[in-house]
């Protein structure tokens, strides 16, 4: 285990269970733990100073979200990245947020649009900085928030635990030329057709959206060592 959980910062009046999940998760997700990586729980507990208990827990989950394979006698790992699993993820996604966006539309006001062009700029500067976890981040809020405006935010939760492998892609693709551009564009279609309150309008704009992010997100899938092998 070559990555180092010593600087990060545990709020020791909070159950730990509830900060390691977390960031264990973050650190799968953005590539620090990279796939086939051993996860060392003793280790992990040792560098944070705590208890193993909260980090067994962590990694149960993380197992339970197919993040993590724990191999008897083999020890426990970052799971690679599984082709099936990714396209799951896309159809799911796809469907919810799709119908997200449709809820949206009628919806809409001033306030919305200005709320997700805030976010637009954000994100846009973390592009142009080259900080592509918070350029993440951003994405995220973005539709996020066109959850919120629906008042589906368990749709949502839903979308953040179904496209965990999705995530590890998308770490890898975000930094190639022009997709955070790609990303930017597309999203400024979507509150163009948020703003029309359209429902159809608004469903066709994110599913195009999540179509072309799906197709950069295979191109990175043939990476070395990150698929999963088949059987």
């Amino acid at each position: 285990m070559s990555f180092n959980f010593s600087r990060s910062r545990l709020d020791r009046s909070r159950p730990m269970r509830d900060q390691i999940y977390p960031l264990v998760r973050r650190m799968i997700l953005t590539g620090a733990i990279k796939p086939g990586d051993v996860i060392d729980e003793k280790a992990i507990a040792v560098q944070l100073e705590i208890s193993r208990t909260p980090v067994r827990e962590a990694v149960k989950k993380l197992s339970d979200e197919n993040l993590v394979e724990v191999v008897a006698q083999s020890g426990t790992r970052a799971a690679r990245i599984d082709r099936s699993e990714i396209e799951e993820a896309f159809l799911i996604r796809r469907a919810l947020e799709a119908e997200s966006a449709a809820q949206a539309a009628p919806r809409m006001t001033q306030a919305h649009t200005e709320k997700l062009e805030d976010i637009l700029v954000l994100h846009a500067r973390a592009l142009t900085r080259k900080k592509y976890v918070e350029a993440i981040e951003r994405d995220d809020d973005f539709h996020s928030y066109i959850a919120a405006i629906s008042n589906l935010t368990r749709l949502w939760r839903t979308v953040e635990i179904s496209k965990a492998q999705l995530d590890r892609c998308r770490h890898l693709m975000v930094p190639r030329a022009g997709e955070g551009e790609a990303t930017l564009a597309h999203h400024r279609a979507i509150i163009k057709a948020l703003n029309s309150g359209n429902p159809e309008k608004a469903r066709r704009a994110m599913r195009e959206h999540l179509e072309a992010a799906y197709k950069s997100t295979v191109a990175v899938l043939d990476g070395p060592g990150l698929i999963k092998a088949a059987g």
